[in-house]
């Protein structure tokens, strides 16, 4: 007897189970093998164990037990093991062929790949994304309802698996702590370099949506906050943070080459300027502006100075100091930018009074905040501190706005940043600072009653 004949609403629904079905989406038990996996792959060292160096002696290392022995061996990566071979060669060949002593093999507590990867899986997860796992599942849960994957069109894996959030999130930090290219990204992580592009792309939108309450101008208790800890490490009475700008370089093709994104080192880039307080936390961002501006200009044409022009911003209470005098609240920033009532910038001459020089020294430590800030934010996302090769420019504010986001998440949340991950030079090597001559004479006279000030209390605290 014939099987009887499905309905036609019957092979719909079996169409759609179907199709449902050819993705297997990740069990939510096991969306911590994608750390497993990337740990095992990005920190595998090729056995040593049975390298052999004719014709060298190592006496530091014959001493240790043979476990201690074998651990340190086991942690050399073969490259390294060839490299050290090879010079030790050539240097045996120079002396006759006879045994070399090796004497300084110390600190072996990194296995090196490119960079110094901690052994201690906790640190190696920070190095390399520059988080904490407590801070990444914060973020997680801030972009998980625009993360997760649904088939049949959710991003999946070579293997055919959907993505888990925690691997997405993954995948966008590692592309934008390393700055490498999203093939070498994609390659850690066993997926190709379309879906690094969109998985980067879906976390940036959704992180810039969801995080905006990471950075934003502080309230008045807030405010107080930062002005009191300004004041006791820079003796700073009412100052409200520091600014400076950098600028991010990027290639362009032809087509859109253009003299506005030129800047004065010949570089193709954009700005982000940007106000700190005493933790290195952004306050204030502006992005998005041609690199050949200058930063007067720039600051010129942001919403933070047409605010504080108005009296929006930087309007809070006003300080009367010991001699009487009354100090509105400012911010300070480097000799690129305009002297202002509400903006205090060193003096730039070299005939300076005794109270100004005193000054000039509490004002460059204040205001360096902002220059290691910075220099924080491109060293810990390495993205902004490579040129970036041919970037959507509609996009690439929304790429240095999140960097920014996350800088102010890891401070935020008690996460330390990573000191040794920021850029060892200034965050612009090879730009000159521009003098702006611009000196409002509200804001000279501003800067000469703190300065007047600070030696009033180095005298009074002298006395005492």
């Amino acid at each position: 007897m014939a099987p009887p004949k499905k309905s036609k609403k019957a092979k719909r629904e079996s169409k759609k189970c179907k199709s449902m079905s050819v993705i297997p989406i990740e069990p939510r038990a096991t969306e911590s093998d994608w750390w497993d996996s990337f740990w095992q792959k990005n920190t595998q060292i090729p056995d040593t164990m049975s390298m052999k160096f004719p014709s060298f002696s190592f006496p530091q290392l014959s001493q240790q037990p043979n476990g201690e022995l074998n651990a340190i061996r086991s942690r050399l990566p073969i490259v390294i093991i060839l490299m050290i071979y090879n010079i030790l060669y050539v240097v045996s060949n120079n002396h006759g062929g006879e045994t070399l002593e090796i004497t300084s093999f110390e600190s072996l507590n990194y296995v090196e790949i490119g960079s110094a990867v901690p052994i201690d899986e906790a640190e190696g997860f920070k190095h390399f994304f520059r988080v904490s796992k407590q801070t990444f599942d914060y973020i997680c849960s801030l972009v998980r309802q625009d993360l997760v994957s649904r088939p049949p069109s959710g991003l999946i894996n070579i293997e055919g698996r959907l993505l888990s959030v925690e691997k997405q999130v993954a995948i966008a930090l590692r592309r934008l702590a390393s700055g490498e290219s999203q093939v070498s990204v994609g390659a850690a992580f066993g997926v190709g370099q379309s879906t690094v592009s969109q998985v980067t792309w879906r976390f940036i939108e959704a992180l810039e949506e969801r995080a905006k309450h990471h950075l934003r101008w502080p309230d008045s208790s807030r405010m107080e906050e930062i002005k009191s800890k300004f004041e006791t490490s820079y003796g700073l009475p009412n100052c409200c943070g520091a600014i400076d700008a950098t600028h991010i370089i990027m290639t362009l093709p032809a087509v859109q080459t253009s003299d506005d994104w030129c800047d004065q080192e010949s570089n193709y880039s954009m700005f982000l300027q940007g106000v700190v307080d005493d933790e290195m936390r952004f306050l204030d961002i502006v992005t998005g502006w041609p690199g050949g501006m200058t930063v007067s200009r720039l600051l010129k044409c942001t919403g933070f100075y047409r605010n504080c022009e108005a009296g929006d911003r930087l309007n809070g209470n006003i300080r009367i100091l010991s001699e009487g005098v009354k100090i509105r609240e400012y911010i300070v920033g480097g000799a690129n930018f305009p002297l202002l009532p509400w903006l205090i910038t060193p003096c730039d001459h070299n005939d300076i009074s005794s109270s100004m020089s005193g000054f000039k020294k509490n004002h460059d430590s204040a205001r360096l905040l902002a220059v290691k800030a910075f220099s924080q934010l491109k060293g810990t996302w390495r993205i902004l501190s490579k040129v970036m090769w041919r970037p959507d420019k509609r996009k690439l504010p929304s790429i240095i706005l999140v960097c920014c986001l996350l800088h102010n998440i890891i401070i935020d949340s008690k996460d330390k940043l990573q000191p040794d991950v920021a850029l060892s030079s200034h965050h612009d090597p090879g730009y000159g600072e521009q003098c702006c001559k611009q000196v409002d004479p509200s804001g000279a006279a501003m800067r000469e009653t703190l300065a007047k000030h600070l030696q009033h209390s180095k005298a009074k605290d002298s006395s005492n």
